[in-house]
């Protein structure tokens, strides 16, 4: 990495540092490109050259956690884990990170259904949740457990939707639900669908 590379890299996170803490502070909607940029010590210009608009600092930090999330997901799955497991594990954790973030968790789901297509397709490859799905689901489709009609890609794209349309409707109109509980049966119904019938049965 070259010196300019990584000047530019330790920018960028301080910018995101400092909005992730007025985020928390001062809440989302109330702080300003003009306040992050105070706060990183840096001109509104620099923040904009890093973030087009606030809420992409959100799509790093979703970004981040899932990528956490996959480490520990792909350790599970090596050390031989029932895969069914591991995605009920994975809904488990989005419901935890949803329930601890339900203030920041709206402005970033809202990017998925941005209705400027730029925006929309930017906070989809920031959150490829469908993908880690797929990554999970692919064992169980090689045993025959899942069905082979269905693409891979299809399949974690739906369960990434249904945890994307639940936890925000959660976070606007439930909050005061069990959000881990509503999940759990959110998913033990897309699984109908999944699965193979022999596996519905037993």
């Amino acid at each position: 990495m070259s010196v300019r590379e990584y000047q530019k890299r330790r920018r960028r996170d301080r910018i995101f540092q400092a909005a992730m803490k007025l985020f928390r502070e001062r809440g989302f909607q109330e702080t300003t490109a003009t306040d992050i940029a105070k706060a990183a010590h840096v001109s509104r210009g620099t923040f904009f050259n890093y973030f087009p608009y606030k809420e992409a600092v959100l799509l790093d930090y979703g970004s981040l956690l899932l990528n956490r999330l996959r480490e520990e997901v792909r350790r599970k799955l090596a050390q031989g884990q029932d895969p069914l497991a591991v995605l009920r594990y994975l809904f488990q954790e989005l419901a935890a990170f949803t329930k601890g973030e339900k203030d920041l968790l709206l402005p970033l789901l809202y990017e998925l259904l941005n209705p400027d297509p730029i925006r929309a397709r930017a906070a989809f490859q920031a959150l490829p949740l469908g993908d880690l799905l797929a990554e999970v689901l692919k064992p169980l489709q090689e045993k025959g457990v899942v069905r082979q009609d269905l693409s891979l890609e299809r399949m974690g794209r739906t369960l990434a939707d249904l945890y994307f349309l639940a936890a925000l409707r959660w976070a606007a109109y439930t909050p005061k639900r069990d959000l881990e509980e509503e999940l759990d049966k959110f998913l033990a119904l897309a699984l109908e669908g999944v699965l193979t019938r022999e596996t519905t049965k037993a």
